[in-house]
C-alpha cells in the first residue's frame, strides 16, 4: 500500500518572497478552478506558514521569479503557473504521487465572516447537525464542518446579517459575493428563528410530534401521515432551499432531546466552572477585605 493511498494532493498557492504576488481576479479564478476539481488548496498569510501536510503530498503553485525552487522531498511538487495551468498541475502531480482522485468530491462548508457576525447564535440554534460551536470565549464558529450536508445553506438563510457563505453556492451573497443593501434588508425581515416557533425550538420540535402522534393514535392512517410529512418537508425546503436527501436525514425526536440534554449539561458546568474560578479570586477592593 502506498505511504499517501487515500490522502488528498494539499494545493499551496505560494506568493511569497522568490514569486510575484497574483492580482485577485487572478487568485480567484485559479482558487476555484481546483476547488471545482475537488483538491484542497491553502494559502499561506503574509509571513505565516501552512499547517503540516501530515504525510500528505503537497503541490506548491507560484509565479516564481526565475527557475522554480527544486522539490527536496519524494512527495512535494513545484510548478510555475507560467508555464503550466493550476488544474493540469494539480491532476498530474496526484497521478505521480498516488494521491486519491477527489473528483467526485464537493467542497461544501460554512465560513463565518466575522465583521458581519454579531455572535447572535441563530445558526448554532437552528442547525441540527452540530457544526457550529463556541471558542473559548463564546464566540460563535464552525467546529465540524465536516458534518455540513452537502448543497445545503439553510443557516446562510436564517442568519440575520448574512454573515454565513459557502463557497460552493450558485447565488450570492451567499457563496462570498458582495452584500448588496436590498441583501441586508431582505435579511432583517427575517423571523427570529426560536420566536417563530415559539421561544424554545426544542420544546416547539416535541409539541409538533406529540401532536402528530396523537392525531396518528386517532386516525390510524399511515399513509396520510406519511403524505403530511412529505409535503411539510417539501415546503421546508423551497422556503429554505434544503436538499430533500438532507430533510430526509434529520435526527429524530430522541436525538434532539439527548441533544438538548447535552447542551444543558454543558451549560451547567460552565457556569459551574465560572463561579469556582470567581469564588477562588482573592478579594481586590477594601469593602472586600472587610477594611
Amino acid at each position: 500500500m502506498s505511504a499517501v493511498e487515500g490522502r488528498n494532493l494539499r494545493v499551496v498557492l505560494y506568493e511569497g518572497p522568490g514569486a510575484a504576488r497574483l492580482d485577485a481576479e487572478e487568485r480567484f479564478q485559479l482558487i476555484r478552478s481546483l476547488l471545482q476539481e475537488g483538491f484542497e488548496v491553502a494559502r499561506p498569510a503574509e509571513g505565516a506558514p501552512v499547517s503540516p501536510p501530515d504525510g500528505a503530498p503537497v503541490l506548491v503553485l507560484g509565479r516564481f521569479q526565475g527557475a522554480p525552487p527544486a522539490a527536496d522531498e519524494p512527495r512535494l511538487f513545484v510548478r510555475d503557473l507560467g508555464s503550466a495551468d493550476a488544474a493540469a498541475a494539480a491532476r498530474d502531480a496526484r497521478e505521480a504521487a498516488g494521491a486519491r482522485r477527489t473528483g467526485a468530491w464537493k467542497p461544501w462548508f460554512p465560513v463565518i465572516d466575522y465583521e458581519r457576525c454579531t455572535n447572535c447564535m441563530q445558526c448554532l440554534t437552528f442547525c441540527l447537525f452540530e457544526v457550529y460551536g463556541v471558542d473559548e470565549a463564546q464566540k460563535i464558529r464552525v467546529q465540524h464542518p465536516d458534518h455540513c450536508k452537502t448543497d445545503c445553506p439553510a443557516c446562510s438563510r436564517v442568519c440575520p446579517e448574512a454573515a454565513i457563505m459557502f463557497p460552493k453556492y450558485k447565488s450570492g451573497p451567499i457563496n462570498g459575493d458582495a452584500v448588496r443593501p436590498e441583501d441586508v434588508r431582505r435579511e432583517a425581515m427575517k423571523v427570529d428563528i426560536s420566536a417563530l416557533l415559539g421561544g424554545d425550538l426544542y420544546a416547539a420540535l416535541r409539541d409538533r410530534t406529540r401532536e402528530a402522534r396523537k392525531r396518528f393514535s386517532t386516525e390510524r392512517d399511515e399513509s396520510r401521515a406519511l403524505l403530511e410529512r412529505k409535503r411539510c418537508l417539501k415546503e421546508l425546503g423551497k422556503e429554505l432551499d434544503i436538499p430533500d436527501e438532507v430533510l430526509m436525514s434529520l435526527p429524530t425526536v430522541e436525538d434532539i432531546q439527548a441533544r438538548a440534554e447535552r447542551a444543558r449539561a454543558k451549560a451547567a458546568a460552565r457556569q459551574a466552572r465560572s463561579q469556582t474560578a470567581k469564588d477562588a479570586r482573592p478579594p481586590s477592593t477594601p469593602e472586600q477585605w472587610g477594611i
